[in-house]
């Protein structure tokens, strides 16, 4: 599956499953930052630990900006069907990172999955896990991670029921 955006469209048709999937591109970063931005505030909501910056969607675009130009990285962007045809209704960023002193040495990091809620629990967290997946693995991801808060029980049920399982732990607090 190619990151070119000119490319044919390279998500797998699945009539049950009311998005259309595609790289994402810069025209897209307008509409992308909202949605992360709402999964950061969601975060936030799990543990005060991760409050969210005052300049959070200016952040977002950066990030975002970064992550396009990056060859190592995935982002997609989710778009409605039928009355949200061409709407952007979700975004995925992974990244492929070496690991230093595991085998196999690429990573496939999972960093951020949202979806409006309108469109889940139709399957489509499942096909975006599928898909980036995939392409994860064509960047060279022997094995694919998430990070996610520790407190979102339902990120934790969501990976767990699909084969994931917990590897390291990341313990924090205020200084």
């Amino acid at each position: 599956m190619s990151e070119n955006p000119t490319a044919p469209e390279s998500s797998r048709p699945n009539a049950s499953v009311p998005i259309h999937l595609r790289a994402a591109t810069e025209a897209d970063i307008p509409a992308l930052v909202p949605l992360l931005v709402r999964l950061k505030r969601l975060n936030e909501e799990f543990d005060p630990l991760l409050k969210v910056r005052a300049d959070v969607e200016e952040r977002a675009a950066q990030v975002l900006r970064a992550d396009l130009g990056n060859p190592n990285s995935v982002v997609l962007a989710a778009e409605g069907v039928g009355a949200d045809k061409d709407r952007v209704i979700g975004v995925v960023r992974a990244q492929v990172r070496e690991r230093l002193f595991y085998a196999p040495e690429q990573e496939g990091v999972i960093l951020d999955i949202y979806l409006l809620p309108l469109y889940r629990r139709h399957g489509v967290g499942e096909f975006l896990l599928r898909e980036t997946t995939a392409r994860l693995k064509e960047k060279g991801a022997g094995v694919v991670t998430a990070e996610f808060p520790t407190q979102n029980e339902i990120a934790v049920r969501f990976y767990a029921k699909r084969g994931f399982r917990p590897i390291t732990s990341l313990h924090a607090k205020s200084v």
